[in-house]
């Protein structure tokens, strides 16, 4: 039984890699854990990230040195993500604000600066958070974040600022 698919791929010395992944088109840094039953296709990922079980990574897809992406988390296509960043379970990203457009050139691009961390359960619309920024648990985040905001709601309201 083949539990593992990867095709296409240039992956670095180090990164251990679970059962039940399909890895397609990418390009993987070293010493990154990628768990079980994650999906990742025409992407970049840094070295020494984390991609937790049940993630959905997709094509054109920018991931930063030491960021770790938890279970459950949905990277579309046209999110960059720095180095450092948190996405923890369950974060959505959304390149499409008006579902299904069926028209890839309308989608729109999300920027995640470093050092930012998203909240279990966040919709991310296309944006940029700022680096150091932190988005809560179940946000909503339609407008963009500066460095170091704390924002919480639907939709997302900046709530305080880092120190």
């Amino acid at each position: 039984m083949k539990t593992k698919q990867i095709k296409n791929c240039d992956i670095d010395n180090g990164t251990r890699i679970g059962n039940f992944v399909s890895i397609e088109d990418s390009e993987i840094g070293s010493d990154c854990r990628i768990w079980r039953f994650v999906n990742i296709y025409g992407c970049k990922i840094g070295s020494e990230c984390m991609i937790g079980s049940l993630v959905e990574i997709q094509r054109d897809v920018i991931i930063g040195r030491n960021t770790r992406i938890q279970s459950h988390a949905f990277v579309c296509s046209k999110v960059e993500i720095e180095e450092n960043v948190f996405v923890s379970h369950g974060v959505k990203f959304v390149n499409d604000r008006y579902p299904p457009s069926g028209n890839s050139d309308a989608w729109e691009s999300t920027m995640i600066r470093q050092g930012a961390s998203l909240g279990t359960g966040a919709v991310i619309m296309p944006v940029e958070i700022g680096a150091n920024a932190i988005v809560g648990a179940g946000a909503v985040v339609v407008d963009d974040v500066p460095p170091n905001a704390v924002v919480v709601g639907n939709p997302a309201e900046i709530i305080d600022y880092r120190d």
